[in-house]
């Protein structure tokens, strides 16, 4: 029993720590100490909780929002890269490495509503967004509320529903079987990790989003889908979200997972890059609709 416990405990962190499987190979070695950076981290206090964010570059505003189960540091390759061109600013998501957690039902309504507030804390009149999976999730929440002025989000790997038809079914299996164990763990009173926490973390994985399809068409900004042709995300699902949202283009790259703005940061940084960058065009191949 205790051997197949510590099986389904790295499966989990397999899932959505640092290092994704052995074909993907990331690396979190940076120069800067992101999410332990003294010089310029700070912690504002955010619907009842303790935020913890960092701040670098300088122009237009850009969040950086993460996934799952990391932290700041996860996307220090978008750090490194993006604060060369904005003002980018970083935080641990409730729950997660710095920041407090204050709730015992976690949920990306509730961490969209932190984002939003850190952006009216810090003043902000225009964002555009990055956010990685669960980050991504969130992105297009504070698209749909509306509270935020949003000028663009660059979704990442993100997903509406956590079943099948967004979800491949590996991972759904793989989070339930481990929620058995967390909770096993509670039941027990085991105190080698914080199975609160983490049962917490895996509810936002195997319980949420939902997000109504139709919810969508409030999304004002103009908005990226992007996935890995190998992602945990259904690319059916990615195309799906695209064609629900006004102004929005597709990618799905090719050779790529889940985990490619870490394994292959070059490729996803570029893309978002150019995104971010470039004029919003959704142009079509109906050659009977063009103008002479």
């Amino acid at each position: 029993m205790k051997n197949s416990s510590k099986t389904l405990i790295l499966l989990f962190l397999i899932l959505i720590c640092e290092i994704a499987n052995a074909q993907v190979q990331m690396s979190f070695n940076f120069d800067t100490p992101y999410g332990n950076n003294k010089a310029v981290g700070k912690y504002v206090k955010i619907n009842g909780t303790r935020i913890y964010y960092e701040e670098y570059g300088n122009g237009e505003p850009l969040l950086l929002i993460h996934r799952n189960g990391t932290s700041i540091k996860s996307m220090g390759y978008q750090i490194d890269y993006f604060k060369t061109k904005c003002r980018v600013i970083i935080a641990d998501n409730r729950g997660h490495g710095k920041s407090e957690l204050v709730t015992d039902s976690l949920t990306y309504t509730q961490i969209a509503e932190d984002w939003d507030e850190l952006v009216n804390h810090l003043k902000l009149d225009s964002i555009s967004i990055i956010g990685w999976s669960d980050g991504g999730i969130i992105a297009l929440k504070m698209g749909i509320r509306g509270k935020s002025k949003i000028k663009k989000i660059v979704a990442m790997g993100a997903n509406l529903r956590p079943d099948s038809t967004a979800v491949h079914f590996w991972a759904i299996n793989n989070v339930s079987e481990v929620k058995k164990n967390v909770s096993s763990k509670i039941r027990e009173q085991d105190t080698t990790q914080n199975w609160k926490l983490q049962k917490q973390l895996l509810g936002l994985l195997g319980n949420q989003p939902n997000i109504p399809t139709k919810d969508l068409s409030k999304i004002n900004a103009k908005v990226l889908i992007i996935a890995g042709d190998e992602d945990i995300i259904r690319c059916e699902h990615s195309l799906e979200m695209y064609e629900n949202i006004a102004k929005a283009q597709l990618c799905i790259m090719p050779g790529e997972t889940h985990f490619t703005p870490a394994s292959n940061p070059v490729l996803f940084n570029e893309i978002a890059s150019r995104f971010l960058s470039e004029t919003f065009k959704r142009p079509y191949s109906d050659w009977t609709k063009w103008k002479k």
